[in-house]
């Protein structure tokens, strides 16, 4: 077998895959020896089948799945080997004979490959990069505060209802029949109900009062309906008219106070003892988050002029094809034209970033990819207010997210880029930027709104 490369431009090339029978010959021999011993053909014992005749029923197909498995492992290891730099998938020739497997022993398959620019990428302190340093104001402070306290809020009962209060009771359905709605110790939100005069009909009353109102009018949504009446969605598409309520508990949500019970809660016994310490963490807590999103914008600007000042030139009309025929026809031409500049932007910096990862030796080790696991896994268990899990937990569980192998590579590109992200900082000339929330907010609105134009 042999493969030659004829270039037909600095960025396209033709891959001629040569292929004699005695490449092939000794690999379909034993997958047909091997169908020998299986087969079940009427009139023969098993294994006991004429290799003539396994040969005429399944050669065939045979012969053209094993080339099919030569020529992709060919051009794996062609472009592995010498070192090819390519952009998307070898796609067949225009040019293609069409190949003749009852007839030929020898094949000849041309296929067209795409190779990324020579590139140098060069930076320095005369390279400039915004980063915008966002101040951590009263807004953002006070609505954090509040999640905490509606976190670790809780229900406490009242004597009678005043606003939206839980009511718990048994309500039943008005009117004569057997198949009348009967449900005891059901929840009743006040908070949900629809209808402005049915809720008003609820205040004043009390533990031992029964009021009847429209359930339809009340909860006009299916699912909350079925959700109030235990019945399933389908059946509470006819459910309407009265309804009869008889109260037997009312309960109010309070937010938690600003206290010691709630530092505990939220960050574990005895962390934080005062309402000081209690906002000094939450600002922390708010500087990291606004922090990786100021860190978001500056990759952003990275790209945007890196990629305006290499332009790397890619080889468009084959980036289309490959676009059109690897997704199944999925992607129409007009889709595809409308979309490429965007693709062609991401391409032309991913090779960017990966001739500043290859030139400055950028690696992560798997002790990283761990890491940012672990930081994953706090996160996720900080928005359920778990704050203070044992470490040996939290790796458990970082362990089996990267078990996941979609998971694991997006962490891998994530600690990647983040690598990426340090090598600027140190390299260009950063100028930071204070600005308030309001302002940043306005900045990505912006860089959103260049983005859909």
């Amino acid at each position: 077998m042999n493969i030659t490369r004829e270039n037909i431009d600095e960025l396209n090339a033709i891959l001629k895959v040569k292929i004699e029978k005695n490449d092939y010959e000794e690999k379909v021999d034993e997958v047909l020896k091997d169908y020998k011993k299986k087969a079940k053909i009427d009139g023969f014992r098993p294994g006991k089948v004429p290799f003539g005749l396994i040969k005429k029923q399944y050669g065939k197909a045979v012969l053209v799945d094993e080339v099919n498995k030569l020529i992709s492992e060919s051009l794996t290891n062609y472009i592995r080997d010498e070192k090819l730099n390519i952009l998307g998938e070898p796609l067949p020739n225009k040019d293609q004979k069409l190949v003749d497997f009852d007839k030929d022993s020898d094949f000849e398959m041309l296929f067209d490959i795409a190779v990324g620019p020579e590139l140098e990428v060069k930076l320095s302190k005369r390279d400039k990069l915004p980063l915008y340093n966002i101040a951590v104001d009263d807004e953002l402070l006070n609505g954090q505060i509040d999640n905490y306290t509606q976190k670790f809020g809780s229900f406490k009962s009242v004597e009678e209802i005043s606003d939206n209060e839980m009511i718990k009771g048994d309500i039943s359905q008005k009117g004569e029949g057997e198949e009348l709605i009967s449900v005891e110790n059901t929840a009743i939100s006040l908070e949900v109900m629809k209808d402005e005069d049915i809720k008003k009909s609820f205040i004043g009353k009390k533990v031992g009062d029964k009021v009847i109102f429209n359930i339809r009018k009340a909860y006009p949504n299916d699912t909350e309906l079925s959700s109030l009446l235990r019945i399933e969605k389908e059946k509470a598409k006819e459910i309407d008219g009265d309804f009869e309520v008889d109260i037997k508990e009312i309960s109010k949500f309070e937010k938690s106070e600003i206290n010691q019970d709630l530092f505990d809660k939220a960050f574990g016994k005895d962390t934080i003892k005062s309402k000081e310490e209690f906002e000094a963490k939450i600002k922390a807590q708010i500087k990291v988050s606004i922090d990786k999103e100021a860190e978001y914008k500056l990759l952003l600007d990275a790209k945007s002029k890196l990629v305006k000042k290499y332009n790397p030139e890619l080889p468009s009309e084959f980036l289309k094809r490959w676009l059109k025929e690897t997704n199944d026809g999925k992607l129409t031409e007009e889709q595809i034209e409308t979309e490429f500049s965007a693709f062609e932007e991401d391409l032309q910096w991913q090779l960017i970033k990966d001739k500043i990862i290859k030139e400055n030796e950028i690696k992560v080790e798997e002790s990283e990819v761990l890491d940012a696991a672990k930081d994953f896994a706090k996160m996720q268990f900080l928005q359920y207010g778990m704050s203070d899990l044992p470490e040996e937990h939290i790796e458990n569980y970082a362990k089996e997210i990267l078990k996941n192998k979609d998971e694991g590579r997006k962490l891998y590109e994530k600690t990647l880029e983040d690598k990426v992200l340090a090598y600027l900082k140190e390299t260009v000339k950063i100028e930071e930027k204070e600005v308030t929330t309001e302002e940043f907010k306005k900045i990505l609105e912006k860089e959103q709104n260049k983005k859909n134009k």
